[in-house]
């Protein structure tokens, strides 16, 4: 499990599956993979997992998803209409609320043992209900008018709130009110700030233990916090002359944007650098500005930001040169509330472009895993296609069209699309349940497939199926789960299984470039570094800025990754550039290195054919060296590895022999 100490890593530690499942009655998700169960699911039995899978599948999670899409609902599962009456205090990401809910029966109201369920939002701090501590938060009341009628709450897995009906029916019409939040503590508000967080009511009608999701949830607007921290964004690379932005950006605690700040922030770099001295944000700005700024000459860059309180930052370098090539920075693995993450797709592509700054961004709710499935549910894919285009404009900002194809027999996956168009194959469909059935029906299209978190975390690769040389040229290589390098990396991913690194990928004699991203649940695409120890960043090497631009520089593997800090990296051999191939040298291969880290560095690692040959002292942010590197043979691969003091790390793709 994931280290303690710090805010736990995003990913999908507290999601069980939720939504419309087809459950037994206090059964939970087997197995301890999450500690957080999110809705009680179908226990499955002892089946034994496929001879070729990831060295920790869950094949019981597979059944018990298919047991779900099987299962036949009654007429009246899933009746009536759930609305939320009050709420009691500020929404505030991180305060306390309280909140009132009524249900009212449907049509065919609810029998007499059958249930009526109250999800809470499952991530990111809401307290789970209960009903044992009246003075504790999330402590929650059920009550009803309807005469004759006996309610039997019951918390039978964490966060939710099941209502069994006792005594008679609950005929249609009538209603239960439900405080969420009810004692002296009421009860603890999410984290991440967010709009339309939804509270989801489900019922089973019948009561045989199978429940279905009521329509249009209710739902409440997560407010950031306070003004606490300050971000500032450059290029990392320009030539003489040009004019780059300057994004500045006022966050809370946490990372959340939309804070009530007004004020003035002051900035100050070299001279060389032109830019105004200060920018003034009214209310209306939402703590966030872009301006820009003019580079006159040759040089390294920063932009120090200094604002009221203890608002104070240092944006990443800027490196200004006639030969500067340029870097396009990018998170290209993400989830919003559409599945098991936070916020609408619309604020996840606008704190991408307008916090981060970010040149390309996707986001990748999963296939199957969250409330509602989005293989399942037309209208949340046409939800993410429609943010997808609203905001893409080459030559700015690129979207990708993306999900997460979520197997837990062979490793998660993501899945981008290179135009506005492309289907969801699902993981838990048969057709669609191995990599090789996933590629086959992607081959043709301009998409890209990306193994991640593929050493440890939920669940790790199955790299006993060699990746398809055109539609998975690159690997995820660190996000908000850790590094899956190799054992040696900084901030190593948890759960890491032996064997089954990416550097062990690379000698079973893949050619695989690398990646970083953030796979962030938190609604902070390009900055999950912000509340989590580790994140990911695609560094991707094209001077143009647009969807076919990206597509080729991956394809040709001409990317790096970084854990997070806009790291500038950039490599050489024979002035080939990262992630070529290249014939057996001759004689010796020059080997050129330059990093500028946004701190000091440590030291940059030599990574040849699986083990480190070579550190060299860091002594500063900025490093540039080159060496001589002798008998390179057919089947080898080279990469290096900076390392900031901090841990901060950039891998750039491998060069390799063949």
């Amino acid at each position: 499990m994931p280290p303690s100490g710090g805010p736990p890593p995003p990913p999908r530690r507290p999601v069980g599956y939720s939504g419309s499942v087809a459950a037994v009655r206090g059964s939970a998700l087997p197995g301890a993979l999450l500690p957080l169960v999110v809705v009680p699911l179908v226990a499955c039995g002892g089946r034994e997992p496929p001879a070729s899978v990831s060295p920790n599948a869950r094949p019981d999670l597979i059944e018990t998803l298919r047991e779900d899409v099987a299962a036949e609902r009654h007429p009246s599962d899933g009746g009536g209409r759930g609305r939320l009456e009050e709420v009691e205090g500020p929404v505030v990401a991180g305060g306390r609320a309280r909140f009132r809910f009524v249900y009212e029966a449907g049509a065919r109201g609810v029998a007499e043992g059958g249930s009526v369920y109250l999800q809470v939002p499952p991530f990111w701090g809401w307290t789970p209900p209960q009903v044992v501590d009246p003075e504790g938060l999330g402590y929650t009341t059920v009550v009803t008018e309807a005469g004759g009628l006996r309610l039997e709450p019951s918390t039978p897995a964490s966060p939710l709130l099941e209502v069994r009906i006792a005594g008679r029916r609950l005929e249609p019409g009538e209603t239960i009110r439900i405080v969420y939040g009810a004692g002296p503590a009421r009860t603890a508000v999410d984290r991440f700030a967010e709009r339309r967080s939804p509270f989801w009511f489900a019922v089973d009608g019948d009561g045989d233990g199978v429940r279905k999701l009521v329509p249009d949830p209710p739902a409440v607007d997560v407010t950031a916090g306070p003004p606490a921290r300050l971000v500032v964004t450059l290029p990392s690379t320009a030539r003489p002359g040009a004019d780059v932005p300057v994004r500045v950006a006022v966050l809370d605690s946490l990372g959340n944007a939309g804070t009530d700040f007004r004020g003035t922030l002051r900035l100050a770099s070299s001279p060389g650098l032109r830019l105004p001295p200060a920018v003034r944000l009214e209310a209306d700005r939402r703590g966030q500005a872009s301006l820009t700024a003019t580079v006159a000459e040759e040089g390294l860059y920063h932009v120090e930001a200094e604002g009221p309180g203890a608002l104070r930052a240092r944006s990443n370098p800027l490196l200004v040169a006639h030969d500067a090539s340029r870097v396009l920075w990018g998170d290209l693995h993400g989830h919003s509330g559409i599945s098991d993450g936070t916020g609408t797709p619309e604020d996840y592509f606008l704190y991408a472009r307008d916090v981060a700054g970010l040149d390309v961004a996707a986001l990748t709710d999963h296939d199957h895993w969250g409330i509602e499935p989005l293989a399942a549910t037309p209208g949340l894919w046409a939800a993410i296609r429609g943010a997808v285009q609203a905001h893409h404009e080459p030559g700015r900002f690129v979207t990708l069209l993306g999900y997460e194809w979520t197997s837990w027999l062979h490793g998660h996956r993501h899945v981008l699309y290179f135009r506005d168009e492309g289907g969801v194959f699902d993981s838990v469909d048969p057709r669609y349940e191995s990599p090789l059935q996933l590629w086959d029906a992607l081959r043709g299209q301009p998409a890209l497939t990306f193994a991640h978190h593929s050493a440890g975390g939920p669940v790790a690769t199955n790299w006993g199926i060699p990746p398809d040389p055109v539609l998975e040229p690159v690997t995820e290589i660190v996000s908000v789960h850790g590094s899956s390098e190799a054992p040696d990396s900084p901030r190593l991913i948890y759960g890491a299984v032996e064997g089954n690194f990416v550097r062990d990928a690379l000698a079973r004699g893949y050619v695989l470039g690398f990646v970083g991203s953030g796979d962030g649940h938190d609604g902070h695409p390009g900055l999950a570094g912000l509340a989590s120890p580790s994140a990911g960043l695609a560094a991707i090497l094209s001077e143009t800025l647009s969807r076919d631009a990206v597509l080729e520089a991956l394809r040709a593997r001409r990317v790096y990754a970084t854990n997070g800090p806009r790291i500038l990296l950039q490599a050489s051999l024979d002035g080939r550039p990262m992630g070529a191939t290249l014939p057996p040298p001759p004689g010796a291969a020059t080997l050129a290195v330059r990093v500028v880290g946004e701190r000091s560095l440590e030291r940059v690692d030599i990574v040849r054919s699986g083990r480190v040959v070579e550190q060299v002292p860091g002594g500063g942010a900025d490093c540039a060296f080159s060496r001589e590197i002798r008998g390179l043979r057919r089947g080898e691969s080279l990469y290096v590895r900076a390392v900031q003091e901090d841990g901060g790390t950039a891998w750039s793709s491998p060069f390799f022999v063949r």
